[in-house]
């Protein structure tokens, strides 16, 4: 779809007068290049730029005006509730018009954002197309224009604030919430149900106005009136120059540890959390922990260095009695452990993240939390490359939480381009999350990132030539995770309204309801995300959407797969597709050099040909989609050191045959030779089919044994027969020798 289409279908038709005339000036532009024959002049370029300020001090006046309206209708709001909770018999009817008012608010929030977003997108295109046309550098002198017209610079995290605690106030219809309003800021130890994923910029507040409908914005101090930085979390990962813990958290190592240093706000926070996170593996059946023990910042140094005692640390904490005995003992052996472990494995600042976090909980409840981190930055903390960064101290001080940091060189900071959602469940076992996370999790607004690792990735791009192994998400960096929207999932919208015939409509304030007609928006899409948590069945996120859902269309028959007896009906997300290079590769060439072993393994369902409907009866239930899980990298690691290992043992062989070639004049040897040169090409020819094999199964995540139980079997006994042979020759040609030596 043409940009100019995009901007006027995508925002409601009161708004459109107050967009930029993006098909205006592309006229003009072209009217301009083609009037008589003179070439592009000053004259020209005068009046194009004067045209194009006219039309930015539109927008922004426009962005102004509405955002002014939001606030005054938000401040009207937040008194009518006011008055509305202090009334002893409040009326149900007032709460749900306050709902439908507070509804109304949101989607103008979205629609505001949105307009903000195509508007900014637009004159950066028509700028580039006016730089691509004329030769005349417009850009540099525009870009600081719009730094002086900031309308697409607005935060609305204080507004989602006030929006979330008013519609939390109506959702309970005024009543207190049990809780502490901050739980989750001191618990000292807890283990976490996550899934990850990143969210495109364009579906930040999109995915904020929705999440708060259900979730109130958990704020720790709701006395205090929100700032920007009360949203800003740092953390120092440490590590040593081998890059140990780095290595243990990539290939998922039992007992791999993550150490690092984190504090919540600016840099005058004097307390800084010490936390260590702990992996375990599925089958040990114990959860991956963190624990954390507070410290203040003057004495982290020294704590680090060993000089200060876990026994003066605590000492303190002891006589305030504000912790149980227990919590402070085990604060007290973690302590230990971390200091031991930093001091025995040498370990300093290596990488530095910071992000701005929005939380969602509802006080006092751990069963659902949800946390949105944007203007993710990763930043080097290490001393490598002949250069001080943070030198001696626990984190380098030329820095704080000003946001790009544009004083530091390229390549010491990563910014990254997404946001990252979690989704924390806390649920028991047989018990499906809200279906509205379900909903969520399988929209168009988030890409699933199994196991995604901001540390890591820091690592991984600005260490990238010092370390070897390398994220499996890489790759999708260079891919765009926009997609379209699913008709079924309605995004933000408006309440209800009432027609004069009494018929419901709904008004939704989304892209989706403007593009219908178009014909990207009448394609159907289907979206499957894949989580990587726990192979149990009993995972609550990998429960399907309720079978009233519109049933999705049938994917192409290369994606179709074979699973005990049911059709993995939705599309594979393209994230989890993505890994190791060489594996991949590997497994490309597997499948053109033995294209009919491969169909083979497709099983059944790679029989339909495209086009053609799934099978199915109408007196059976339709089967609910099963959801992909991304195998791990290590799965093919695994599989290529286990290909390198006979590859060694042929090596092996091969120089044995040899030797008895070159060094052998009997024919004994020669006959030898030949019997351990066949042996080691068969083992060798055997190894790379085994070795496609198992790729082929893994990429396709084909349930079975994987195990090979009679190679080895069948290649010992092919051993044992090729050294009889060989002693039986040996043996009978001495014995024939001396024969002939005796006649003689």
């Amino acid at each position: 779809m043409r940009f100019s289409q995009t901007l006027k279908t995508s925002l409601s038709s009161e708004w459109t007068y107050y967009c930029l005339a993006y098909d205006e000036l592309k006229s003009m532009l072209k009217q301009e290049m083609h009037e008589g024959q003179s070439t592009w002049n000053e004259e020209k370029e005068s009046r194009f730029v004067e045209q194009l300020e006219k039309e930015l001090e539109k927008v922004h006046s426009f962005q102004r005006v509405k955002l002014g309206e939001i606030n005054r209708r938000i401040d009207a709001e937040a008194h009518e509730v006011e008055m509305l909770c202090r009334k002893q018999m409040p009326d149900e009817d007032e709460f749900t018009a306050s709902e439908i008012e507070l509804g109304h608010i949101i989607a103008d929030v979205h629609d505001l954002a949105k307009y903000s977003r195509l508007n900014y997108s637009g004159f950066l295109l028509i700028v580039k197309k006016h730089d691509k046309c004329t030769q005349w550098l417009l850009k540099p002198m525009f870009s600081a224009r719009l730094n002086r017209n900031p309308f697409h610079k607005e935060n609305y995290d204080a507004m989602i604030v006030r929006i979330s605690t008013l519609y939390d106030r109506v959702r309970t219809r005024g009543r207190e919430r049990g809780g502490d309003s901050g739980a989750g800021g001191k618990q000292s130890a807890f283990v976490r149900n996550t899934t990850k994923y990143w969210v495109h910029p364009d579906n930040i507040t999109e995915l904020k106005l929705i999440i708060l409908k259900h979730l109130p914005v958990l704020v720790f101090n709701p006395n205090k009136e929100f700032e920007a930085q009360d949203s800003a979390i740092t953390s120092i990962y440490f590590d040593n120059d081998d890059f140990d813990l780095y290595k243990g958290r990539i290939e998922k190592s039992e007992g791999a540890e993550a150490i690092r240093m984190r504090w919540y706000g600016g840099m005058d926070t004097n307390t800084i959390f010490v936390e260590r996170k702990t992996h375990r593996e599925d089958w040990t059946g114990d959860p991956s922990v963190k624990a954390r023990f507070p410290i203040k910042e003057k004495y982290l140094n020294a704590f680090l260095r060993g000089e200060y005692t876990t026994s003066e640390l605590f000492s303190k904490m002891r006589e305030q009695g504000k912790h149980s005995k227990k919590e402070i003992d085990e604060m007290e052996q973690l302590a230990q452990e971390v200091q031991y472990t930093v001091l025995t494995k040498r370990l300093h600042p290596m990488m530095r993240t910071f992000y701005n976090r929005t939380a969602f909980q509802l006080p006092g409840d751990a069963r659902v939390r949800i946390s949105l981190d944007t203007e993710l930055s990763l930043v080097r903390e290490d001393n490598m490359d002949d250069r001080i960064r943070a030198g001696s101290n626990w984190r380098r001080t030329d820095i704080g939480i000003d946001y790009p940091f544009k004083q530091l060189p390229n390549q010491d900071i990563c910014r990254f381009p997404y946001a990252i959602l979690e989704v924390k469940l806390q649920t028991h076992v047989g018990q499906e999350p809200p279906q509205w996370v379900v909903d969520l999790i399988n929209s168009h607004l988030v890409e699933s990132v199994p196991k995604f690792s901001k540390f890591i990735h820091g690592c991984a791009t600005l260490l990238e030539d010092k370390i070897n192994l390398l994220p499996f998400w890489l790759p999708q960096m260079d891919v765009d995770i926009r997609k379209p929207p699913a008709k079924t999932f309605s995004g933000v919208a408006r309440p209800a309204i009432t027609d004069k015939k009494d018929n419901v409509v709904a008004c939704s304030s989304s892209i989706a309801s403007s593009s219908n007609n178009s014909e990207e928006g009448s394609k159907q899409h289907h979206v499957q995300i894949s989580i990587d948590t726990s192979p149990s069945m009993n995972d609550p996120l990998q429960k399907p959407p309720s079978a009233a859902a519109a049933p999705p269309p049938p994917p192409p028959p290369f994606m179709l797969q074979n699973k005990q007896s049911s059709l993995q009906e939705p599309q594979q997300s393209t994230l989890h597709q993505q890994y190791s290079l060489l594996s991949q590769r590997l497994v490309s060439l597997y499948i053109r050099l033995f294209p009919h072993h491969a169909k083979n393994r497709q099983g059944p369902a790679a029989a339909i040909k495209d086009g053609e409907a799934l099978p199915s009866e109408s007196n059976k239930k339709r089967r609910p989609p099963v959801i992909a899980k991304a195998p791990p990298a290590k799965t093919f690691f695994a599989n290529e050191r286990t290909f390198l290992s006979w590859i060694q043992f042929t090596v092996m062989l091969g120089a044995l045959a040899v030797g008895f070639l070159n060094f052998s004049d009997v024919s004994v040897g020669r006959v030898s030779a030949v019997i351990f040169s066949v042996l080691a090409m068969g083992i060798m020819a055997y190894a790379l089919y085994t070795y496609h094999d198992r790729a082929n199964r893994v990429h396709n995540n084909e349930p079975g044994e994987y195990s090979d139980k009679y190679g080895p079997l069948v290649l010992t006994g092919l051993m044992i027969l090729a050294v009889s042979v060989n002693f039986y020759l040996r043996i009978s040609f001495d014995g024939s020798a001396e024969r002939d030596h005796g006649r003689r």
